[in-house]
């Protein structure tokens, strides 16, 4: 298998780091980039044939287009022209790009699979969920999954939800990180260096995070571990409830999810 990527920014050098840790040869792999600058930049990270032009897509099976949403139709109609065979597997990382879209600007019948990663797959940690396209089979499915296995943690759903999936984990990275920020802050409040405050603020997350996802116990659960009676964190916790942290989390992942279906206020 051949394989193209198309923008090799954040999420599209993190499939390429992934991709090529997991074994996959680096002759068989190429990318496009916009600047003669990037690309050398590219090459030298990676180690694989970058270009400013789709000269490779002929002997391509498999391209990932990770290209900004508004630059997806062009890159589509640029890669068709470049000789991108009928029965080659585009998967499209666009945020908010159908898949009818895509299949329209490609005007030829190559199966097509919407993905949405995050950034964590750039430290192997990513999550990615996928869609297909009319003429996806599950065999090519079942290759994204592996694609984006090599990132991080891949599952398959309804076209319908993806925009639901990028307001949840596509943004979900900034929401943590605002969290993280603000958690560091507080800890400065009551005295603590700033290194020494996001330290533990980092290792806390991830350690919380991990338990989440490997005890099989709801997070209600967990929390309530840590609430002992008439103690520090129910005070604490009562204050978060005050501050109506679940609401606000709430409408923050709608309004990501309205901007994208473009009926934000």
């Amino acid at each position: 298998m051949r394989l193209g990527v198309i923008g090799a920014g954040a999420m599209g050098g993190a499939l390429l780091r992934g991709v090529l840790a997991s074994g996959v040869p680096l002759d068989a792999v190429w990318a496009a980039t916009k600047s003669e600058a990037s690309a050398r930049a590219v090459a030298g990270e990676f180690g694989v044939t970058t270009r400013t032009s789709y000269a490779d897509a002929a002997a391509t099976d498999v391209v990932v287009l990770a290209v900004k949403p508004a630059q997806t139709e062009a890159a589509l109609g640029e890669l068709v022209r470049a000789g991108l065979r009928a029965d080659a597997l585009v998967i499209s990382i666009a945020a908010g790009v159908s898949i009818e879209r895509i299949e329209s600007a490609l005007g030829q019948p190559n199966p097509v699979v919407r993905a949405m990663p995050n950034t964590p797959s750039f430290v192997g940690r990513g999550m990615t969920a996928i869609a297909s396209g009319t003429r996806a089979s599950a065999e090519h499915l079942a290759a994204v999954e592996r694609l984006f296995g090599a990132v991080g943690l891949c599952i398959t759903i309804e076209e319908r939800l993806l925009n639901a999936v990028t307001a949840i984990s596509g943004s979900g990275p900034a929401y943590v990180y605002l969290i993280i920020e603000a958690l560091a802050d507080a800890g400065v409040r009551v005295g603590l260096p700033r290194e020494v405050a996001l330290k533990l603020v980092t290792q806390t997350v991830l350690g919380a995070a991990v338990m989440v996802q490997e005890s099989d116990r709801h997070p209600a659960a967990l929390r309530d571990d840590v609430t002992t009676p008439a103690g520090c964190t129910i005070g604490a916790l009562l204050v978060l409830e005050d501050g109506k942290i679940r609401s606000v989390l709430a409408r923050a992942v709608e309004e990501a999810r309205n901007v994208l279906e473009g009926t934000s206020r």
